[in-house]
């Protein structure tokens, strides 16, 4: 029998982060969080009723700031500590600890907003003009015409536990409840759970040995179909009532409104990727089938190496090489960045029982950054890690040159420091081998990590999420079947006959937890498409390039996503980034054929 992932306790000590540069206990952390219930109940008797002229504003939001870096600190210790280890009961007390208290924080602070946004437009512009949080205020001057009074914005603050309860139960259900059975192939007993089968089973070069895990997969998936759907609807019904209660035309457009980023943007993001990258990822399935010698093409093939066989094998120690030469284009005190992440634990590689799925970057302005990886030792987490490091350099280099209500930026941006990073590394291994079968290697990589994963998986997830919101906006409930045949419908539409949906196709909406983050999955896109742009722009630019992109990353969220991407030189206001990158993916598509035709000519 194939060996089971150790428990927590029993995995090596520098394989995992350490977070008492958070909290230096739980015992710690439990008297901040109630020194911040005070500090919350103090401010609002201090400041309230009387945010109505600029200078008492600019203090009240200076207090505000210090409140929230404290409930920043304490959210991401709570989720730190769990993703880690889910079925920690400590852990778990702690989480709900915080998620209750955080209502009661969240409606003591509410009045800030609502008392700000009673102010003329004409006070608010020139508040603009002298705050040291012009771009925040901006974005609560933006939702003046959705505000609601100020004791209903209070109750809802007061709720928001019950709202972010939601996301809780479906990690429950997806982490703790789902019994997956182990199965047997070619009489050898294989262990299953969400962690091995993301990581070990899914792209496994044996066609059935893929065929038998992702059945068994489905088969424990499709067990708690119906409560994941309702978990689910509530999540959406939720959105869908204060959409309504704001006055905005659909659930679309509230989700928009903190992204700063117009219904056009979000509609061609999807449009123009399904219409024009879906041939040449239909090509690429073909010559998946085609290199493996497979009759059919099924779903459940996808994630496959073109050459796994090829896949070269990594330890941690022995990235660094690899990260640090991709990445050192961004300067050296990029690069102090990185080593810290490696020498001072923030990163945690270890593969354990109860360890959430994916990879993470957390980013409390109170410290630094934290990478959640899983490491399988297999070449492609150095792509992983460097995407990951790519939000950790964003958020360094924002929080240090901006306050905290200034320093995060845009959801529609925020992938894309993470994905150009992705880029960094591509044509770093590029420039170290000549190798055909490595080059192959590489470009399979790109694709199939860097773009089926966050242009496809996260593109088809926002397809599949557009569709869920029209329904809800019509005022219809979501059920399994609903749900299964949309996600059925989109993967159809986008790979046609070139992919047989197999069986447990439909249950993907099941995996994924960015469906209840509002509308993240299409930014992955977003993101990659400015990513690209600009490793391509400091491909033949050089510094002048480098020096830009740092610049946009400085910003943080003083600027919208549009400006930012302004300053890096991109325009995305037009679909001329979009088309120009999925030419480049095109272009790879052909690249990978003509290396295969070569590697198939020598054999």
């Amino acid at each position: 029998m194939t060996e089971t992932l150790p428990f927590r306790n029993d995995v090596p000590l520098n394989e995992t982060w350490d977070i008492t540069d958070l909290f230096t206990s739980d015992k710690a952390f439990y008297q901040v969080l109630e020194d911040t219930l005070n500090d919350a109940k103090a401010f609002n008797k201090q400041f309230t009723e009387r945010l109505n002229h600029a200078e008492m504003i600019e203090v009240a939001l200076n207090a505000y700031s210090d409140i929230l870096i404290q409930l920043d600190r304490m959210a991401n210790y709570a989720e730190l500590k769990l993703s880690v280890n889910t079925a920690n009961e400590e852990a778990q007390t702690l989480n709900a600890k915080f998620s209750t208290s955080y209502g009661k924080i969240a409606s003591e602070l509410s009045f800030v907003e609502s008392e700000i946004l009673e102010l003329s437009d004409t006070t608010l512009d020139e508040l603009i003009k002298t705050s040291q949080y012009p771009h925040f205020l901006t974005k609560i001057k933006a939702k003046k015409a959705y505000k609601l009074s100020a004791e209903v914005e209070k109750v809802l603050a007061s709720l928001s536990p019950t709202f972010d309860s939601v996301f809780d139960l479906y990690g429950t259900t997806k982490m703790l409840d789902i019994d997956f059975e182990s199965f047997e192939y070619n009489n050898q007993t294989y262990p299953l759970d969400y962690a091995t089968f993301e990581n070990e089973y899914e792209d496994h070069p044996d066609k059935g040995f893929r065929e038998t895990s992702f059945k068994y997969f489905s088969n424990a998936l499709r067990k708690y179909q119906h409560t994941t759907a309702a978990t689910y609807n509530m999540q959406v019904q939720q959105e869908k009532i204060e959409a309504d209660l704001r006055g905005y035309d659909s659930v679309i457009d509230y989700l928009l409104q903190e992204q700063e980023v117009t219904r056009e943007m979000f509609d061609r993001q999807i449009d123009v990727i399904m219409s024009d990258l879906a041939p040449i990822m239909q090509k690429y399935a073909k010559l998946i089938k085609h290199v493996h010698g497979l009759n059919v093409m099924g779903f459940e093939d996808l994630k496959v190496s073109i050459d796994p066989n090829y896949e070269p094998e990594i330890s941690i120690e022995s990235s660094k090489r690899y990260i640090f030469g991709a990445l050192e284009v961004l300067g050296q005190d990029y690069l102090k960045m990185v080593e810290a992440a490696y020498d001072d634990r923030w990163i945690d590689f270890a593969q354990n029982k109860g360890k959430d799925t994916g990879a993470y970057c957390a980013s409390p302005y109170a410290s630094h950054s934290y990478v959640f990886i899983s490491w399988t030792g297999k070449m492609t987490e150095t792509f992983v890690l460097a995407h990951e490091l790519g939000h950790a350099g964003h958020f360094t280099l924002a929080q240090a040159n901006q306050n905290y209500l200034e320093s995060e930026a845009s959801m529609y941006f925020v992938e894309a420091p993470s994905t150009m990073n992705e880029m960094l590394m591509s044509n770093y291994l590029f420039k170290n081998s000549n190798d055909p079968k490595f080059k192959r290697w590489v470009i399979g990589s790109i694709i199939s990590r860097t773009y089926y994963h966050n242009m496809v998986t996260h593109l088809l997830e926002a397809a599949y999420q557009r569709e869920v919101y029209k329904k809800v906006d019509r005022g219809e409930s979501l059920t399994a079947p609903v749900l299964n045949q949309i996600m059925l419908d989109v993967y159809g539409q986008f790979f046609g006959d070139s992919v047989k949906l197999t069986e447990g196709t439909e249950l993907t909406w099941m995996r994924q937890p960015h469906y209840y983050m509002g509308l993240y999955s299409y930014t992955y896109s977003a993101g990659l498409t400015i990513g690209t742009v600009m490793s391509q722009r400091i491909q033949s630019e050089g510094q002048p390039a480098v020096d830009a992109w740092l610049e946009t990353l400085k910003a943080g969220g003083s600027k919208s996503p549009v400006e930012l991407a302004d300053i890096a030189g991109i325009d995305i206001r037009t679909d001329a980034p979009l088309k120009s990158t999925i030419g480049y993916i095109g272009s790879l598509v052909d690249e990978l054929e003509k290396l295969t035709s070569e590697i198939e000519a020598d054999l």
